[in-house]
């Protein structure tokens, strides 16, 4: 098996919003351009390499409009600059079609973004692995390898094994490219209370992943987030935290806000003898 890349130094990456919640589901959730900003540079400050960005519209909805997302984008990178990775989302939440998810980063260009095959490349029939929608795959892969000659760092959303299967099915295909490369592993998305358990990890890590050489990362809904993300910071991963996923602290209280969530994952790893990265030291990992 290869060395895994820089075991023992995860990064923290944060997502402050989603695209589903408001003030309602919590009262520090950022909504507004400049609450936004506000929390990226905060949770920037305690920990966090990388935020994963959703824009809203004027009415609070999440929003894949290229100007939305440039409005935001550029704003935020005046005032962070390269001190922390700023990845756009692509999340579809079934309104938005793969040309309109391929037409957002074409147009603003960002350092980073966030693409679920699944809905770049939606299966047809579930028992099949790789009985994708091929209408798609031309154009997809061209899309892939891109932005990705561009400059952008792509994240690999996958949501369980055959997500991973398809992931390096394509990979070795050459339908994706291998430069400025991540990918991210979700637990507990389509679990009927939304609650992952660490152990839901496991299957993901099978010694291809291990040994591939490119950087990845958990996110995991509910309650015991810090424990899921404990256990891939363990395993050689990077984490994303945040109230995208969940609102509860590692003690089982109401978190005050996203920056609590990475200041306590920060002392988690520094606890495990864990140094996480910082933006520009990530950057150059994920480029290499």
């Amino acid at each position: 098996m290869q060395p895994i890349k820089s075991v023992g130094q995860p990064a923290i990456i944060v997502a402050p919003n989603g695209a589903r919640k408001t003030k309602a589901d919590h009262p520090a959730l950022p909504m507004t351009q400049q609450e936004i900003i506000d929390e990226v540079i905060a949770c920037r400050d305690a920990g966090a390499a990388m935020v994963h960005l959703h824009a809203r519209d004027k009415n609070g909805k999440h929003s894949l409009a290229i100007d939305d997302n440039l409005q935001l984008y550029h704003a935020l990178k005046e005032r962070v600059s390269e001190s922390i990775i700023v990845q756009l989302t692509t999340e579809a939440i079934g309104q938005y079609s793969p040309s309109q998810q391929m037409a957002l980063i074409n147009e603003v260009r960002p350092e980073a973004a966030s693409l679920a095959l699944s809905e770049l490349l939606p299966i047809r029939h579930h028992q099949d692995t790789l009985n994708f929608d091929s209408s798609y795959l031309d154009k997809a892969s061209d899309f892939f390898h891109g932005i990705a000659e561009k400059g952008t760092i792509v994240q690999y959303i996958l949501y369980n094994q055959q997500d991973l299967e398809r992931y390096f099915a394509f990979l070795e295909q050459g339908l994706l490219p291998t430069n400025n490369h991540h990918i991210l592993l979700v637990l507990g998305r389509y679990d009927k209370h939304q609650t992952a358990l660490p152990h839901e990890l496991s299957p993901f890590l099978q010694e291809r992943l291990l040994s591939h050489n490119k950087r990845w990362a958990v996110c995991a809904f509910g309650k015991y987030e810090h424990l899921c993300l404990t256990a891939s910071m363990i395993m050689g991963g990077d984490i994303r935290v945040g109230f995208e996923n969940n609102h509860v602290n590692h003690q089982g209280t109401l978190a005050s806000s996203n920056v609590e969530q990475v200041a306590n994952l920060a002392e988690t790893a520094k606890q495990l003898g864990l140094a996480t990265l910082d933006a520009n030291h990530f950057r150059q990992l994920l480029t290499a």
